[in-house]
């Protein structure tokens, strides 16, 4: 798991630990100190602690203009004991949509587990975003992840999508795509 990296192709476009709107801002990263665990596993140090001891990120792309965020993630999303979903919307999603961020690009192929729990802040982050004509998408979440998310019915807040190859995207051009098929999907 430490060779796992956030995704870096984008780092001429955005850094998160530079944008003074981020939750990340200010971030001091190492190369060769790895501190944070999954499974017991060192994942690598470019990964951004958020208050989970088992679901780690990565904001690779913010957008102000066009309101979103594009969230990498690693771990375990363990909603039954460790109530990630409460730590992730108060200490991250709270603030991005303060700064008018309304549709989430979750990547979710590197989640290897997830266990539910109350679906309260699912429910909250979905009215929130639909009010203002947001979304949230889980992309490329594996199947086993997919099916204990579906079984406690997150789906109906959150889409889960599958994009073949989204690192061949720009940003700009991923966004999109994810907004044409949920603008299709509406229509």
């Amino acid at each position: 798991m430490h060779e796992i990296e956030p995704f870096y192709n984008w780092r001429h476009i955005y850094t998160s630990e530079e944008d003074e709107r981020s939750p990340f801002y200010g971030r001091v990263y190492s190369e060769f100190e790895f501190t944070h665990t999954v499974y017991n596993y060192y994942i690598h140090p470019q990964w951004d602690e958020f208050g989970s001891r088992t679901l780690y990120m990565k904001e690779i792309m913010a957008d102000y203009e066009e309101k979103y965020v594009i969230l990498e993630m690693i771990g375990e999303w363990n909603d039954a004991i460790e109530n990630d979903i409460m730590t992730l919307k108060r200490d991250v999603i709270d603030k991005m949509e303060y700064e008018g961020i309304t549709k989430f690009i979750l990547i979710t192929e590197n989640v290897l587990n997830f266990h539910s729990g109350d679906k309260d802040y699912y429910q909250e982050w979905f009215e929130e975003v639909t009010d203002n004509e947001g979304w949230i998408v889980c992309l490329n979440m594996p199947e086993q992840t997919q099916y204990d998310f579906k079984k406690a019915k997150l789906n109906y807040y959150v889409e889960l999508m599958e994009i073949d190859n989204w690192r061949i995207y720009k940003p700009y051009h991923l966004f999109k795509k994810i907004d044409q098929q949920i603008l299709n999907r509406l229509q």
